[in-house]
Parts: C-alpha cells; sequence; structure tokens
C-alpha cells in the first residue's frame, strides 16, 4: 500500500490533523513520526514511528521501506521559542523542509505538505487585509525560516515538478494539545485558566489584533488544498488563509459571556513586538477563487464549543 508519512504529528497541529488524516486513508495508510516517543502513544488509530527529522537517512529509508508517497511536514520551532534559540530554529525549520523537498524529488512521491504562517509579514507589510502579494521583510528567525521556506517550495515545483502545497496560516486555537510556544498561543491558554476558575495575565495587550483560526478550520484547510486537483493550486509558494480576527480584550468577552466571574490582566513581555510586525487582518481571496476554501467557525462559535469541550479533555 502507498502510505502518508507525517512528520510532527505529535505538535498542535500534527495531533488533529493525523487523527482527520487516518479517518480518511485508514489507519493502516497513515505512519505518524515525532521525535518524542510517549507523544505517539496518542495515536491509537495509525501506524507510528521515532523519527528525528534531522536524520536524513532515517527519514529516508523509512519512506523507502514503507512506500511513503505523500508527506505533511509539520515539525517547525515556533515563533517565540524561535526568538530564544534563534540558530537551533534556523536549521531545524530550513534544513529539514529542504530535506523533504529533495526527498520528493529523487524519490518521485505524489505530493508535499509544509505549513507556513503570517509571521512571514513584518512591519512594512499592510496590516489590514494583507494581501496574498506584497512586502514581507519578517523581523522573527521562524518568519525569515517560512519565508525562505516558501521560495524553496516555489522553486521545487518550478524547477523538479515537486507537486508541493503550503498554507500560510493565521494563529492557530484548538483544545486537544497545549500551547507550543507562539506568539498566538494566549488564545489557546486562556480558555484553560477560564475552566480552572484562575486569572488570565495577557502577554499582549487587550488591543493587540490577530488573525486566528479555530482548529477544525485548519484541518478542513489542509485537507481541502491536498484533495484539489494539481490545476487548481495556483500558488505554491503558499496560500493566505483566514477565518477571524480579534484581540485579547475581545476573546476575553466572548469566554466571560459563559465564565461570568473570569478575569483578566495584561503584562505585555517580548511576544508583544512579535504581535505587533504581524498582520491585523488577512485577505485570502486567492484561496476562495482556487479551490474554494470557506471557514465554518466565528469567535463566539468557537468559544462555545471549546467551553463546552475541554472541560472533560485531559492531558
Amino acid at each position: 500500500m502507498e502510505r502518508i508519512l507525517i512528520i510532527g504529528a505529535a505538535g498542535q497541529l500534527g495531533s488533529e490533523l493525523t487523527q482527520a488524516i487516518a479517518n480518511i486513508y485508514g489507519g493502516d495508510n497513515v505512519i505518524a513520526t515525532d521525535i518524542n516517543p510517549k507523544a505517539l502513544e496518542k495515536f491509537e488509530n495509525c501506524r507510528t514511528a521515532v523519527l528525528d527529522v534531522m536524520d536524513k537517512e532515517a527519514l529516508k529509508d523509512l519512506v523507502k521501506d514503507q512506500n511513503v508517497k505523500q508527506i505533511y511536514h509539520l515539525a517547525a520551532v515556533l515563533s517565540a521559542t524561535g526568538e530564544k534559540m534563534p540558530l537551533f530554529a534556523w536549521n531545524l525549520n530550513m534544513e529539514s523542509l529542504l530535506f523533504v523537498l529533495e526527498l520528493a524529488k529523487e524519490e518521485k512521491l505524489d505530493k508535499i505538505y509544509w505549513p507556513s504562517s503570517i509571521a512571514v509579514f513584518g512591519p512594512n507589510t499592510p496590516k489590514v487585509n494583507t494581501p496574498q502579494y506584497c512586502v514581507k521583510e519578517p523581523n522573527t528567525v521562524y518568519g525569515i525560516s517560512k519565508q525562505a521556506g516558501e521560495r524553496w517550495c516555489e522553486y521545487y515545483f518550478q524547477k523538479y515538478g515537486v507537486d508541493v502545497r503550503s498554507l500560510r496560516y493565521p494563529g492557530l486555537i484548538g483544545y486537544k494539545s497545549l500551547p507550543g510556544g507562539g506568539t498566538t498561543d494566549y488564545a489557546v491558554d486562556i480558555y484553560h485558566k477560564a475552566i480552572a476558575g484562575e486569572h488570565f495575565v495577557s502577554f499582549l495587550k487587550e488591543d493587540s489584533y490577530l488573525p486566528m483560526m479555530y482548529m477544525p478550520d485548519a484541518i478542513k484547510a489542509t485537507l481541502d488544498l491536498m484533495h484539489a486537483p494539481k490545476e487548481q493550486v495556483k500558488i505554491r509558494s503558499s496560500y493566505n488563509l483566514s477565518a477571524m480576527s480579534f484581540s485579547p480584550k475581545e476573546i476575553f468577552e466572548s469566554i466571560k459571556v459563559h465564565y461570568p466571574q473570569f478575569s483578566i490582566s495584561y503584562k505585555p513581555d517580548f511576544r508583544q513586538e512579535i504581535a505587533d510586525s504581524w498582520p491585523d487582518s488577512i485577505d485570502d481571496s486567492c484561496a476562495r477563487k482556487d479551490w474554494g476554501w470557506q471557514h465554518d467557525y466565528s469567535l463566539e462559535k468557537m468559544t462555545a464549543d471549546i467551553l463546552k469541550h475541554l472541560p472533560s479533555y485531559s492531558f
């Protein structure tokens, strides 16, 4: 059988995307990998393997031995963590992508998925309805690596015909995994604090608007893109993607409807500067036109869904 390999499956996105892919293709056809063996215990409905993505030979052997034809390469050091160890973040984010792209070329793999981010944008980018094509100039190592990665993806498609596809995710919010070191993580942690009856301290200012997306929409967008006919995927760097934009104050107010005693204070740290360099809102009309992207969740609908399910979810 031809198989799908997911690298970094135990992360925030990977945890839910892996389950969705296994549900579609069958667990025997999906291999979830992560560097942490214990993290793989959550995947009971698919194959698993421990993999350090920086071990190029181990990656190649796995692809060949298991007849892998598609790779979802999700492993990365995120924005806030990357600023604490920039050289490590650059090396992991960049070299691992090149390993995967080169392997796809050599082994003639069917499809590659690699996520980009709104972190590719910078302080000189138009902040409102940021267009698909505009000045970027990211000022974090995460954003720099994502911008460079976008160029490599398009290069491998144009030069070698590698069918690589990508989305520029906004901040992703889910309740099935804990925050992973990103600047938008406050929008995950805030729900945990509300349910625990604890005061929440935001590391962003109350009026810091950022593009955001609920995880079910992110999974839907990823699978819609990967299932789209090749001729409809017209952008091979990375597609802008959007659902909603809100501030810490607005997400707090949406939670307070359900938890009236919930309280918040604001103590901006180094992540505020990162957030200030990113857009307030995103124009994703290319994705909507090319392959029919539509989001399902508003802030209010997302908050109601998370507060309904998170209390019974254990970590």
